[in-house]
């Protein structure tokens, strides 16, 4: 039997989701009965190995995550970023073993929901199976936007493109509002995710900050031009594919 508490944790697997589709009164209760364990996890920890063969997946119900691969000498390339009601390793319903690591930035809670039950969940509904469809095509057309700023734009284009994005997708979820949100990435992370040095991370948030674009201070965010940061990054939330954004 499904808990009060497992059934409110579910709520941000919903309100994502519902960002980027609709669901029935039905549909919607079926997610928020999905079984789960739920765990605290520590900053800079490993949820799923590369190489691991996982039977479920994990649900993000606070806190970020992100997902990387290392290659020699320990170079670390991160293909992006996770908050609340992201699930991150979603294609292991399929691709039964994993060629990246999914890790946490911050103090994360996560629920683990085990694969049959997902797929339970899809066969039984299979509109919320297109749903989650969906959401792994829009992941997709997100690694395209970071393929091409790391091919063709300026280190200053990908930073704040980077920016736009997140700032959006919390938004769509309620955990973001005014232009400001919470960013809890390094400046590593930053160079980690978009091919750039410390060095040139340090000097671009100089010069977004110097032309008064944004404040970036105690793991918060704030865009005070959004229009010029737009047009500085060719940023264009198309690929994001909201359909409605929560109330924040």
């Amino acid at each position: 039997m499904t808990s009060a508490s497992d059934i409110h944790s579910k709520t941000v697997l919903v309100r994502k989701l519902e960002s980027i589709a609709t669901f029935s009164d039905e549909e919607r209760q079926a997610i928020l009965s999905l079984p789960s364990q739920t765990r605290v996890l520590k900053p800079g920890q490993d949820i799923v190995r590369d190489g691991d063969t996982p039977s479920q997946c994990c649900l993000i119900l606070d806190g970020w995550a992100y997902r990387y691969k290392v290659l020699g000498e320990g170079r670390r390339q991160i293909f992006s970023f996770h908050i609340a009601g992201d699930i991150p390793d979603l294609q292991s319903l399929h691709l039964h073993t994993m060629d990246h690591t999914l890790a946490t930035v911050t103090e994360a809670t996560v629920a683990f929901i085990p694969h049959q039950s997902m797929r339970e969940l899809t066969m039984r509904y299979p509109s919320v199976g297109a749903v989650l469809w969906r959401d792994t095509l829009v992941d997709a057309a997100i690694f395209r936007e970071w393929m091409i700023g790391i091919g063709r734009k300026s280190a200053f284009g990908r930073i704040a493109h980077l920016f736009c994005e997140m700032y959006l997708k919390l938004e769509s979820v309620g955990l973001a509002s005014d232009h400001r949100c919470p960013l809890p990435m390094t400046q590593v992370d930053i160079g980690d995710a978009l091919g750039l040095s410390n060095v040139h991370v340090n000097r671009v948030l100089q010069e977004l900050r110097g032309k008064g674009l944004i404040t970036l201070r105690s793991n918060t965010l704030v865009i005070h031009a959004w229009d010029e940061m737009i047009q500085a990054s060719e940023f264009d939330p198309t690929y994001l594919h909201f359909e409605q954004r929560a109330a924040g």
